[in-house]
């Protein structure tokens, strides 16, 4: 069961972390990225974590622990959403001393 629940918060995980890398990639916008802010890379990115994610699925064993996987996917999703609402991203970007991406009108990053 521990495989089970693991691989299902890694999919949780890479699922959800490859939406807004793939969306801003697609759009042309730049969004911190640890191989780089730029649109392609990040694009690249999502959609490395599209296969990631389905890996991850398929090797957990879904069916022979259906609750605890589920569970585990939900909290692995909600966690990184509250990391990329909270602008998380940005704030790795500054730790790692990367230049971040100009926000969005009315929102200010971690330096300012």
């Amino acid at each position: 069961m521990f495989q089970t629940i693991a691989l299902s918060l890694l999919a949780g995980l890479a699922g959800t972390n490859a939406l807004p890398h793939l969306i801003k990639g697609l759009v042309g916008e730049e969004f911190p990225n640890v191989l780089g802010n730029s649109p392609v890379r990040n694009a690249l990115a999502g959609v490395t974590g599209i296969p990631l994610t389905a890996l991850f699925v398929f090797w957990a064993d879904i069916p022979s622990h259906p609750w605890a996987a589920a569970v585990s996917i939900v909290v692995g999703a909600y966690a990184m959403a509250a990391f990329h609402g909270l602008r998380g991203a940005f704030w790795l970007n500054t730790a790692a001393g990367r230049p971040n991406p100009a926000a969005p009108a009315g929102r200010s990053t971690p330096t300012g």
